[in-house]
């Protein structure tokens, strides 16, 4: 699944191991016009200030990178922040209550210089059949500049752009044996923020380049076999509220990411959970594909 418009991205080369700039069209990277800034995040610092040149640019014109190879669109954002229980179907396939869209949204971290990898990377999961690895496919908001106490109607003003995530999840090492107290019975970091937890990619694509977040097709394959297959439309709260709710407790800063939720489709009700070299392949309309495999450490 192709990009359909273009995205930043970043890559790296033989010859550099530096993460660079690049534009992504369809399948193809090309390099950014000479004296932009040498990354995602250095530009997103500066995102005021380059918005105009980005909405001219004309990718036609630049020149095709051969030999690259694709990195995480972002290296680092400040901030994850990942929702949870946002989408009615996946509620009802974990046997939860029906989301409430007028409660306050459900949020945790993720520690991004960790877990954030990139299109095609490898992901190590230790022991992986106890880890009961499992998949989600969320589109993630990234952060234009720095905000505070938004409103709804103010967050699409701060949106640089959304790319996609895979919100990979331990789910056997979730529940925690011999807690202390009812708030210590879940272990979040075993089952949310171990290394490379987050594949995210393949590309931003400008906010002004996606229609409406809130129709978009959402969908996850492993090995090809169709898991995931809905579409933001059915997300509890929308991706401008999950933005105002967030911003009422932290101030968010160029670049922050913030994944939305996931639809039904989800392992963990049938216990079918990710296997070594199993290939995960999720995408969401317009913003292209974002493939990883599985590799279990023993």
């Amino acid at each position: 699944m192709a990009i359909e418009h273009w995205a930043l991205a970043q890559y790296r080369t033989t010859d550099d191991a530096l993460p660079r700039l690049g534009i992504l069209r369809g399948e193809t990277l090309h390099a950014p016009p000479s004296g932009w800034p040498l990354s995602t995040l250095a530009l997103l610092e500066q995102w005021s200030a380059w918005t105009a040149r980005l909405r001219d640019l004309d990718v036609g014109a630049l020149s095709p990178i051969e030999g690259a190879s694709l990195l995480a669109p972002i290296t680092y954002p400040r901030k994850l922040i990942c929702a949870g229980a946002n989408y009615y179907a996946h509620a009802a396939e974990m046997n939860t209550a029906r989301p409430d869209p007028t409660e306050s949204p459900f949020f945790f971290l993720k520690p991004p210089t960790t877990t954030i990898v990139g299109p095609d990377a490898r992901i190590e999961v230790d022991d992986l059949p106890a880890a009961g690895l499992d998949w989600e496919v969320e589109l993630a908001v990234v952060i234009a500049d720095r905000c505070k106490n938004l409103t709804a109607a103010d967050a699409p003003a701060h949106i640089a752009g959304y790319t996609i995530a895979n919100d990979l999840s331990a789910r056997l090492l979730f529940p925690r044996e011999n807690a202390v107290a009812a708030p210590f019975a879940f272990d979040w970091i075993k089952h949310k923020a171990f290394d490379g937890s987050c594949p995210l990619g393949p590309g931003i694509v400008p906010a002004w380049l996606v229609d409406d977040p809130h129709d978009l097709g959402i969908r996850l394959s492993v090995n090809g076999v169709t898991k995931q297959d809905s579409s933001t439309a059915d997300m509890v709260i929308g991706v401008y509220d999950l933005i105002a709710a967030v911003s009422r407790t932290i101030t968010l800063e160029p670049g922050d990411v913030i994944l939305t939720g996931t639809p039904a489709g989800v392992g963990m009700p049938r216990h079918d959970f990710l296997h070594d070299g199993d290939v995960v392949a999720a995408g969401i309309h317009g913003l292209g594909r974002l493939e990883n495999t599985i590799v279990g450490v023993w």
